[in-house]
């Protein structure tokens, strides 16, 4: 049986009707002149209001006053990465005094917070939880468009199996289902209601499509994928996020199958535009239409310019290639006019969908910029993010929570009392010196500040003089050791890929030093992505994944350590246990010769010579200060082809505290006419239970969630049996099963 003409599990786009203009869009198109039109479509850094930030290599720098000059003569649609109300004000004050008073609209990349800084997305993905995304990014959207930015790229959508890429830690892992629900929870939390209102901040997904999936994890790299993983993998997030509202996607910069995202037609026309039904803009990545020429598809700028506009680039992003190149192209009949007019008029009936046309100075209030930015409630809510995204792996004779009175701590690491790298990657305008130190947070929630002792004892990838030595003194004399190491924030995001995704040797070393005292030592770890654990990182009796968690790390961290919060967090990639195994995913596909779990390094089968095929901590993982019990796993024994399956389970809390399960859903074919995942997630909920508490939760997957991209390169659920598992952390878990008729 089909099942919707599109995508499994997600809402059906409408097919490619475009977006009717409005009476004045096409009045201004009739309007303008060709100059005007390519500026309509390229957007520059915005060299008005720097932030100071360097995302990028920079590329044709041209000043305050000649970006002025080119914006009142028409030859800038956008500005992006600056932020502040007044010079925003300046920039749309000299677009109303170009000839045909188009305004401006500004754009930024806010991926985790504007002035204050949340947990990076990789973290806030952690929680499962989509009212969280929602909620967070709504908050991050007001003080964003406060301070006069209307538009944001992000989310990143992108599903990352292989953990040496940098940019894993920009997105919500390697799972299907949590990059589609998160997918659309922050383009909801980012647009609001209403995309005029104020506050609002237009999504641009990104990047479309298939850059998780770059060779060997390096950044720009070319990829090559089959059309069913392309749609069963990488599609999916994208879907739900148009179908959430997104106005607007970025262009991946890869090569996809030997053409470049940036000049492949089949994909950003045929694909977006008329299968998916897309009718928002689609804007280049930085400077990625000039790159046709390095990748060897376009043979100079004009060329460049050419199959980006054709290929379906509404928006040409700082090369300037469209102002340069586009008139003199149509002019030439290399481009047609046509082409050209649709995209302004996606670019001006998108500003028209800001408000931008009857209020330009709209988001470019003083007065909200002073009341938003770096407000309390903003700020509790970074908090609240930021201790939802850690994850507790290991506690070893309940070694966790610590109490907040009578213990000597020892809190040892370069990210001790470090505020340098507390944002991680694309921190945009933070500014550092907000930031609140883990040694800060401890304080201020220790009985006796006076007990917590900090030492460095290395730096993030060099060593300190004497300071392993200091370190091991500062252990010895403490009841605990707290170790806060792991990656620094340039280690991670766009650029920043990894061979080995290891803890610094540096670091290490500190870390087996400090082990010899014998004191039982908490690791702290800092990250942007699963990171290969060693020696005394990985054996020690506690540890927490912290990630990036932005300017609130510290009173998240003393929250979970000193048992005021339960971690609730668990690991959406998982930690392998070598960086050799990469890229690696729990929802893998088998081999005709698996190991069995009883030998898993047994000759003839599938593993590596030193490793098994197994992660350290898989998806999924995560405990709390309690522990869980399932029992009763009931779902009918056959369920007919299109419907939906009901799922029940019985969830005891048999630990002393109040704590929250983490309950998944996962599904496998056992027969089918492609190799299926050896398993996957379909459904999930949070449930919160008192000591001693039971309670029956019941669940349901969509009927879409059983299909598959069958031999015609459609959608197709098959009869057959299904085996599932309910999981409630590490080692919990109940199997079932049920046929489909």
């Amino acid at each position: 049986m089909l099942v919707g003409a599109l995508l499994a599990g997600t809402a059906t786009l409408l097919p490619p009707v475009a977006r009717a203009a409005s009476a004045r869009v096409e009045s201004l198109i009739a309007r303008m002149t060709l100059a005007e039109k390519a500026g309509q479509l390229s957007c520059f850094n915005d060299e008005i209001r720097p932030v100071g930030a360097v995302f990028n290599p920079v590329v044709d720098p041209r000043g305050a006053e000649a970006m002025l000059a080119d914006i009142r003569a028409g030859r800038i649609g956008m500005l992006f990465n600056g932020y502040g109300v007044a010079g925003a004000r300046r920039a749309q004050a000299a677009a109303l005094e170009s000839r045909l008073r188009i305004p401006l609209a500004f754009a930024a990349d806010v991926l985790h917070g504007c002035r204050t800084i949340f947990p990076i997305p990789l973290a806030e993905a952690a929680a499962f939880d989509p009212d969280l995304s929602t909620r967070a990014a709504r908050a991050v959207a007001r003080e964003t468009s406060a301070g006069g930015i209307h538009w944001t790229f992000a989310p990143m959508v992108d599903v990352a199996r292989d953990q040496r890429w940098g940019r894993v830690a920009e997105g919500a892992g390697e799972d299907v289902l949590l990059n589609r629900l998160l997918a659309a929870a922050r383009v909801r939390g980012f647009q609001g209601a209403d995309l005029t209102r104020p506050d609002a901040l237009l999504a641009t997904p990104k990047h479309f499509v298939g850059y998780g999936a770059v060779r060997g994890g390096m950044e720009y790299a070319a990829v090559d994928m089959s059309a069913a993983e392309l749609r069963e993998t990488f599609l999916p997030p994208f879907v739900d996020a148009f179908a959430a509202g997104a106005g607007a996607t970025m262009a991946s910069f890869t090569d996809f199958g030997g053409v470049p995202v940036s000049a492949n037609r089949p994909l950003l026309t045929d694909l977006l535009r008329g299968e998916l039904g897309f009718d928002g803009v689609c804007v280049s990545d930085y400077d990625a239409d000039r790159e046709l020429i390095a990748h060897g598809i376009a043979a100079d700028e004009a060329d460049a310019a050419r199959l980006a506009l054709l290929a379906g680039i509404d928006m040409s992003m700082q090369s300037g290639l469209f102002v340069r190149h586009l008139p003199a192209l149509v002019e030439s009949g290399r481009v047609p006019i046509a082409a050209v007019d649709q995209a302004v008029r996606r670019v001006l009936t998108l500003k028209e969908r800001l408000g931008l046309f009857d209020d330009p100075y709209r988001s470019l209030d003083p007065r909200a910029e002073r009341r938003e930015t770096g407000s309390a409630d903003i700020r509790r809510m970074a908090r609240e993010v930021a201790t939802r995204s850690i994850v507790l792996l290991r506690n070893d004779g309940d070694l966790l929570p610590l109490p907040r009175a009578g213990r000597r701590i020892a809190l040892i690491g370069p990210f001790g009392a470090d505020k340098a790298h507390l944002n991680g990657p694309w921190s945009f305008a933070g500014d550092a010196k907000d930031g609140i130190d883990v040694a800060s947070g401890l304080r201020t929630a220790m009985a006796d500040p006076a007990l917590l002792v900090v030492e460095p004892g290395s730096g993030v990838t060099d060593a300190l003089p004497g300071g392993i030595d200091r370190a091991v003194a500062a252990a010895r004399a403490a009841d605990v050791v707290l170790l806060a190491i792991g990656e620094g924030g340039d280690m991670s995001g766009e650029g920043n890929s990894r061979t080995e995704i290891v803890v610094p040797a540096v670091q290490q070393a500190l870390a087996n030093a400090v082990a010899t005292t014998g004191k039982p030592v908490v690791v702290l770890l800092r990250h942007g992505r699963a990171l290969a654990l060693r020696g005394a990182v990985r054996d020690a009796p506690a540890l927490l994944a912290t990630w990036f968690l932005g300017q609130q790390t510290g009173p998240a961290v003393a929250d979970i350590l000193f048992g005021m919060v339960e971690p609730t967090g668990r690991l959406p990639v998982s930690f392998p246990l070598a960086s050799g195994q990469q890229p690696w995913s729990y929802d893998r596909r088998s081999t005709g010769r698996p190991a069995p779990d009883a030998e898993p390094m047994a000759p003839g089968r599938s593993r590596w010579r030193d490793v098994p095929d197994r992660a350290l901590y898989p998806f999924g993982s995560g405990m709390g200060y309690t522990r869980f019990a399932l029992s009763d796993l009931s779902t009918p024994a056959v369920v007919a082809i299109g419907a939906d399956v009901p799922v029940s389970v019985l969830v005891r809390n048999t630990g002393r505290r109040a704590g929250t399960a983490l309950v998944r859903i996962d599904l496998h074919d056992r027969v089918a006419s492609r190799t299926r995942p050896i398993r996957q997630m379909k459904a999930f909920a949070r449930v919160t239970l008192a000591a001693g508490e039971e309670r029956r939760i019941e669940l349901r997957i969509a009927a879409r969630e059983l299909a598959l991209i069958a031999g015609d390169g459609r959608w197709r659920v098959e009869p057959g049996a299904f085996d599932l598992w309910a999981v409630a952390g590490d080692g919990v878990e109940v199997r079932g099963g049920f046929e489909v008729r």
